[in-house]
């Protein structure tokens, strides 16, 4: 078993914000290098085990925190600024730089968990990536759901996130039990988006002018849980039709094919889905030099 080292760096992004990251390696030449793009409102350590089993197959791994969020929140969270969009077009692009600073000429990939792939579009550099693999990555649409799990949505994204962001300055999604508490814009941002169509789409030629999702031609794979009302089959591959060119194939997963009580939007990174670790080892060992 080779040696897994980790340090933790500062990631500067082109408006000279500073995003905390941790970079993962083993003692071994790296096969490839791997950008862990986080869910919303995701601390970094939330995916400390998966980073060590990925390093432990010599790659060479690097998780951050968006601003706003964990250690890469400056001041209050209710007078932080962060949005849903500057993730994408500030922090990610930061971040693959930063990769491949830590991991020069290598092959990189990114593996997005829920907002961490559905942002990559916005992301300039993007097309310096060899790979994507996606899990619960989808465009959230509300009206993609059954009705039982529109009704709760609606309340969270239509009227607690309206209520929280007045009331207390920013979305205590944590009462939710859905990571950190979010600066308000990205509250605002996230319902927005999960009310229309495409997700981010629905910004395009409004607060965003420039992407490029269709310019992506990557081979991906988006990985969902039958158990995800959320990323559910309809709403992936409507997150999917937002990057028309790139080489997608989907898989869906079900937790009692893989002796699992349950997947669904956030379990795929514990360390009792382990079980379910093979499948981005798998995908990077096909895309990554030998």
């Amino acid at each position: 078993m080779p040696n897994i080292t980790s340090r933790e760096i500062t990631i500067i992004c082109e408006d000279n914000y500073p995003l905390a990251a941790t970079v993962y390696q083993s003692n071994n030449d790296v096969k490839g290098a791997v950008l862990i793009g986080p869910a919303t409102g995701i601390k970094r350590q939330f995916y400390t085990a998966f980073c060590e089993f990925l390093a432990s197959h010599d790659y060479g791994v690097l998780s951050y925190d968006n601003r706003g969020i964990g250690d890469s929140l400056q001041g209050e969270v209710g007078k932080h600024p962060a949005s849903l969009q500057c993730w994408g077009q500030l922090d990610q692009p930061a971040a693959i730089a930063a990769l491949i600073k830590a991991f020069p000429d290598s092959n990189y990939h990114l593996i997005g968990h829920s907002a961490g792939g559905q942002l990559i579009g916005l992301a300039p550099n993007a097309k310096e990536l060899t790979s994507m693999f996606n899990f619960a990555s989808s465009s959230g649409r509300l009206l993609n759901m059954k009705i039982r799990d529109q009704f709760k949505s609606h309340f969270f994204m239509n009227m607690f996130i309206p209520f929280s962001n007045l009331l207390f300055g920013h979305t205590k999604s944590q009462w939710f039990g859905m990571g950190e508490p979010l600066p308000a814009a990205v509250g605002h941002q996230w319902r927005t988006w999960c009310n229309g169509g495409g997700y981010v789409k629905t910004a395009f030629g409004k607060t965003i002018d420039k992407h490029y999702f269709e310019e992506l031609t990557l081979p991906a794979l988006w990985v969902n849980a039958v158990d995800d009302f959320i990323a559910n089959d309809k709403n992936v591959r409507d997150m999917m039709s937002v990057s028309p060119n790139i080489k997608a194939q989907t898989l869906t997963l079900d937790p009692k094919e893989h002796g699992l009580k349950e997947i669904g939007h956030m379990k795929f990174f514990s360390r009792k889905s382990h079980s379910l670790w093979h499948i981005p080892l798998q995908w990077l060992d096909s895309h990554s030099r030998k």
